[in-house]
């Protein structure tokens, strides 16, 4: 832990029983310890009056572990360590487990990597609902990162400093833990999951989640955080993705050399065009990545066929869509190219583009669903035949 300039932290609020069986055991493994009092009202500052060797940091009045955290985060910086190791002061964690995070971040290619306790949340004393919750939470940090894990709300991690100090966080309480562990995703870090112990004994152990107002406060931040991925950080990564491999090798691999069958990439096909043809501005990417993970469709050729849309795109298809509309309706006249804001923006024709868009999406996705089956099914058979001659 010198080596690595690393310590562990314990944020802790009325955990007085367990607090001194939680110091003692993170003492035998190291001296590397700050203590953050998150405004205690029990007989904390008691116990800890015990340890004149630890370094502490006395908060006035409670205002949630995620504030606890970034102020204990702050004060490691301040004393020169680039990573810290947290720990719950309730004892559900086992100290002796702290070199398991110290041997993997010794064997890890990159040191920009943020380590998760994995807790077995199916051994008998683990509470439904944290069980439940543990689901919930991992489902939502996968939508968001593209990244399973096992566990994403064990308190007991391993955090890269240097790297948390390029990130801005917004939260204070509990949900903090989830915020950091997206953001940190987003921003490249490596997040991972290793084997911890754990340990539920409901007569000493007091915990302070509070069930209503804590999950609600956890659903509005993975709301957001849903948003964002959504809206920002995947088409960001997806042109990225462009950028560094150039076009040319980003359809040859991530496109035309999935191991997908050509069905499936002609649905995929279907769905992007379909969707960024459809009236439905603002919520493409929603809609397209969320339909492709529903039907199990490929990610990438789904969003990058929706991107039919792009700006310079748009006017053609508004105009597209209300001219078919128009006919469809049997309307006497024609939208004009360039009254076409004017009039939709008067809600003139809207019934017309409506008809007429979904008519388009249907169409075009269609023709360019069939015309991508064909091709890619020739495309597969060639290729077949040409490892098969080889």
């Amino acid at each position: 832990m010198q080596e690595l300039k690393c310590c562990v932290l314990v944020p802790t609020y009325n955990n007085a029983k367990t607090l001194k069986r939680v110091l003692d055991g993170i003492l035998l493994q190291t001296s590397n310890i700050i203590v953050v009092n998150d405004g205690a009202t029990d007989r904390t500052a008691e116990v800890l009056a015990g340890y004149n060797q630890i370094h502490q940091i006395q908060l006035p009045e409670n205002k949630g572990k995620g504030n606890a955290l970034k102020v204990g985060f702050a004060e490691a910086v301040a004393h020169g360590y680039d990573f810290v190791i947290t720990i719950d002061s309730d004892g559900q964690h086992y100290p002796e487990d702290i070199p398991i995070f110290i041997t993997a971040l010794e064997n890890e290619a990159t040191q920009n990597v943020l380590y998760i306790g994995s807790r077995n949340m199916r051994q008998s004393d683990v509470p439904g609902k944290s069980s439940f919750g543990n689901k919930f939470s991992n489902f939502w940090f996968w939508f968001e990162t593209g990244i399973w894990l096992t566990d994403t709300q064990c308190g007991f991690r391993l955090y890269p400093l240097r790297e948390l100090q390029k990130m801005k966080f917004r939260t204070p309480k509990f949900e903090f833990e989830i915020e950091v562990i997206v953001r940190a995703a987003w921003n490249g870090t490596l997040v991972k999951n290793v084997p911890v112990k754990i340990s539920y004994d409901e007569k000493e152990r007091v915990s302070h989640f509070r069930t209503v107002p804590d999950f609600t406060r956890i659903s509005i931040l993975n709301t957001f955080l849903v948003l964002v991925a959504l809206f920002y950080i995947k088409p960001r990564d997806f042109f990225r993705k462009i950028k560094s491999k150039g076009i040319k090798k980003f359809l040859s691999e991530d496109v035309l050399g999935s191991d997908d069958p050509p069905k499936k990439k002609a649905l995929s096909i279907a769905l992007g065009l379909f969707v960024g043809l459809s009236p439905f501005w603002g919520f493409h990417t929603l809609l397209v990545l969320g339909g492709a993970f529903l039907l199990k469709l490929n990610k990438p050729i789904a969003f990058a066929l929706s991107n039919v849309s792009l700006p310079p795109f748009i006017p053609f298809i508004l105009f597209a869509g209300l001219q078919i509309g128009a006919w469809v309706l049997g309307e006497e006249h024609f939208f004009q190219f360039d009254t076409i804001a004017e009039n939709l923006l008067a809600l003139k024709g809207l019934k017309a583009y409506l008809i007429g868009s979904f008519i388009l999406a249907f169409t075009v996705s269609l023709l360019g669903g069939l015309i991508g089956y064909f091709t890619l099914s020739q495309m597969a058979k060639r290729k077949k035949l040409t490892l098969k001659n080889g």
